[in-house]
Formats: C-alpha cells, structure tokens, sequence
C-alpha cells in the first residue's frame, strides 16, 4: 500500500511511519494541514490517515474539500477524543473509520488492511498470474506451492506491478510507491530491485518487461 499520513505529533507520526515501511508500504508524511491539503490536490495514494488537531487547517476540513473535489480515497481518521459528538463529526465529513489515541500500532495497521480492502475498485483475494498465486490477504507469492519469501520491499514491488499488469509504468512513479513521494533513492535502487524480483520468479511463465528509459510492465510469458 501507498499511505498519505498527515500527523504533528512528530514522535507518533515516526511510529507510525517505521510500523507501515516494515510491512513493505510506502509511507508520504505531512505535519501541516494546509501542506496535506495541498499534497493530496496532487497526489493519490490508496489509503490516508489524518489527525484531526493539525495547524493551519484541521483534519475535518482536508476530508471535507477531498470529498468536495470527488476523490474517493479511504480515509483513517485519528483524534485524541474519545466523545462521540468528535466520531460523529469525522464520519460525517467523509471519513471512512476512525481511531482514538492512544491505540495499538497492531490495529492501526489491521484497519488499514481492512480499508484498503474495502475500496470500490475491489481486488480478489488470491490472483493468479502465469503459475503465481497471489495471497493479498497473507501478502504471500505462492509458485508451485512454495512461498517465494520476498523481502518487503520486493513484496510491495510485485504488488505494484500486479496492480498495473500489462501497463508500463514509470521508475518514477515505481520510486515514489516504494519509497514515498520526494524521497531521495540511488539511480539503480530501482534496476536493483527488478533485477532479484525477475531471479524470484524466473520459470514461473512470468516476466518483468522492461522499456529502456520509460519503466516496467509484468506480463505472462
């Protein structure tokens, strides 16, 4: 997954963050709700989580002009209270759940899944492509009955070219899922990491196409 997160709370936000990027999920972080408000004018991610208490403009106020301008985007919402007038409020802007602090990083992560599940464009359990199967909710890569055991960054690599299977996409947009929007990465990280994805799944009648200088696509033999 592509998180947007938008939290001040500096030492929170960094749990937050350190919690998602070990699962393999790429995580873009705003402290401003102006900043987020803009970013996400921009930029699409496949879930957010917003505080609620931010500077310059709230966390109600980003919900309400996302759904004003029709992204649909689900939306976590995080608030230090507990009453349910705060809930209430939330939700009805738009938001898609809620989470009061202090919580449990582990459900946090859950209600993320649960979100990103949820989305319109509803995605099976298990794919399969070639003579892989793909596990989203285990996030596993089955050939042959045996788990590939991908490290987390070549999980969330596979998962982004499964998505976009036989469309080309660009070592940009491949750079900012993996890494996050604006994050500085070496110039053959990306080249790196294809190059031990196609060694996983070599024989599998898959095959990571590559368009010199343009991007990648997965595509059955």
């Amino acid at each position: 997954m592509r998180v947007i997160l938008v939290e001040d709370h500096l030492s929170l936000a960094k749990g937050i963050e350190n919690a998602l990027k070990d699962q393999g999920h790429a995580v873009d972080h705003l402290d401003d709700g102006l900043d987020a408000d803009n970013f996400l004018c921009r930029h699409s991610a496949d879930v957010a989580i917003i505080d609620i208490n931010l500077p310059r403009l709230s966390g109600i106020e980003i919900i309400r002009r996302l759904r004003a301008r029709g992204d649909t985007i689900p939306v976590l919402v995080l608030t230090a209270q507990g009453k349910t007038s705060e809930r209430v409020t939330g939700l009805d802007a738009g938001a898609d759940d809620y989470l009061v602090k202090p919580f449990d990083m582990a459900e946090l992560v859950a209600r993320l899944r649960a979100l990103f599940r949820r989305r319109p464009q509803v995605a099976p359990l298990h794919e399969t492509v070639g003579q892989l199967l793909y596990d989203r909710e285990q996030r596993i890569v089955l050939h042959a009955g045996r788990n590939l055991d991908l490290p987390r960054r070549e999980l969330a690599l596979f998962e982004l070219l499964l998505e976009n299977r036989g469309r080309l996409i660009e070592k940009d947009r491949i750079a900012d899922s993996l890494y996050g929007t604006g994050t500085s990465v070496e110039a053959n990280a990306i080249e790196l990491l294809i190059s031990r994805l196609r060694r996983k799944i070599d024989g599998s009648g898959v095959t990571i196409r590559t368009a010199r200088g343009l991007g990648y696509m997965l595509d059955e033999s």
